[in-house]
C-alpha cells in the first residue's frame, strides 16, 4: 500500500517561504518601504510614480544553488512584464510583498522569481497574492524593472488564502 502511494507523494511540490531563497550566513536586507500614513503627503507619493524607477536593493544577491530543478510552490505577488491582447500577464516577476518592483525599490535579486506561464493571470486580479507552482531554476534575468536570481515555468497559479 504504501509503495502504490509513493510516487503522488514524491509528486508533491516542496513548499518554500521567501527566506529559504537566501543562502545560510549571507546579509538578509530588510525591503526599503516607505508606508503613507500622512494624507497630506498624497501629492508626494504621486510625484514618485512619475519618477525614474528606484534602484534595486542588491541585483546579484546570491542564491540557493540546491534549489535548482526542484518542484516548488511559493507565495508571492505577481508584478507584469508582458500583457497579452486578452489582458492576461504571461510574463512577470513574483516578489515577496505588494508593491515591490513599483512602488518601492525592487528586493534583492534572492527575492524574486522570473515566472513565465501559458495561461497567465488576469491583470485584474493582481491586487491578491498568489500561489505559484513549478520547477525552480537558479537562473538569473534581468528585465526593465528589476533583476531576478531564479526562473520557473508555473504549472499551476492560484489564489493564496490564509488556512
Amino acid at each position: 500500500m504504501l509503495m502504490a502511494s509513493l510516487p503522488l507523494w514524491a509528486a508533491e511540490p516542496r513548499e518554500l517561504d521567501w527566506p529559504a531563497l537566501i543562502p545560510e550566513g549571507a546579509p538578509i536586507i530588510p525591503p526599503q518601504l516607505t508606508p503613507l500614513h500622512d494624507l497630506s503627503q498624497i501629492s508626494d507619493a504621486l510625484s514618485a510614480e512619475a519618477a525614474p524607477a528606484a534602484r534595486q536593493q542588491a541585483p546579484n544577491a546570491p542564491v540557493v544553488k540546491a534549489l535548482d530543478g526542484q518542484a516548488v510552490k511559493i507565495p508571492g505577488y505577481i508584478v507584469p512584464l508582458e500583457v497579452s491582447d486578452e489582458g492576461r500577464t504571461t510574463e512577470f516577476l513574483l516578489v515577496p510583498y505588494y508593491g515591490a518592483c513599483i512602488h518601492v525599490p525592487p528586493p534583492p535579486s534572492n527575492q524574486i522569481v522570473h515566472i513565465f506561464s501559458e495561461m497567465g493571470v488576469r491583470i485584474e486580479d493582481l491586487y491578491q497574492p498568489y500561489w505559484i507552482e513549478g520547477t525552480l531554476q537558479v537562473k538569473a534575468s534581468s528585465s526593465e524593472l528589476a533583476d531576478a536570481g531564479y526562473q520557473m515555468e508555473a504549472e499551476k497559479i492560484y489564489a493564496y488564502e490564509l488556512k
